[in-house]
């Protein structure tokens, strides 16, 4: 379907309205992955709203319904302990990580004001000391997003890996 064969204007504003929705969560995915590639880790929680969730795990715990998966971080108090551990603590040999993210959907928009989203992840990680790019996951990310202040925010993140094996080290997040 095309806007110019649609025939009632209401039909038109709808899908103009879902064609902009669509591209703000695509703006909101494009900053979210600068953020984690290129830095500050630190502004990493402000994507989320502060009782945002936010998951990794493999595809078959996803499908089964277990809730719990390789990361687990529940609110903005636990995305920034985890930014806290990464830059302060953790011990990991120094990495590039880039992320590319695609072909964002739109699953539903719920009455309560809720966008329920979802895109296809491409993650690729160059470890310093190593001259090629390495495949380090690929997925979807299941997206539940909230307006906090007329901006976008992850009420929900769950980045659903398919590989069968990954790193021992998932240092940075999704």
């Amino acid at each position: 379907m095309t806007i110019t064969s649609l025939k009632t204007p209401s039909k038109s504003d709808a899908l103009l309205d879902r064609l902009l929705l669509r591209q703000e969560i695509e703006e909101f995915n494009a900053a979210y992955a600068e953020a984690l590639d290129n830095g500050p880790l630190s502004d990493w929680p402000d994507f989320f709203a502060e009782d945002g969730l936010y998951v990794i795990t493999a595809r078959e715990n996803h499908n089964a319904g277990l809730p719990v998966g390789l990361v687990y971080c529940e609110g903005k108090g636990m995305l920034r302990d985890r930014i806290f551990a990464i830059e302060k603590t953790a011990m990991f040999a120094p990495r590039y990580m880039r992320h590319f993210i695609a072909n964002t959907r739109i699953v539903e928009n719920r009455a309560n004001g809720e966008i329920v989203a979802t895109a296809n992840y491409l993650l690729l990680q160059t470890l310093f000391d190593r001259p090629e790019a390495k495949l380090h996951q690929i997925g979807t990310y299941y997206d539940i997003f909230v307006r906090v202040d007329a901006a976008l925010k992850l009420k929900q993140r769950r980045a659903v890996y398919d590989n069968l094996l990954i790193d021992n080290s998932v240092v940075y997040p999704v």
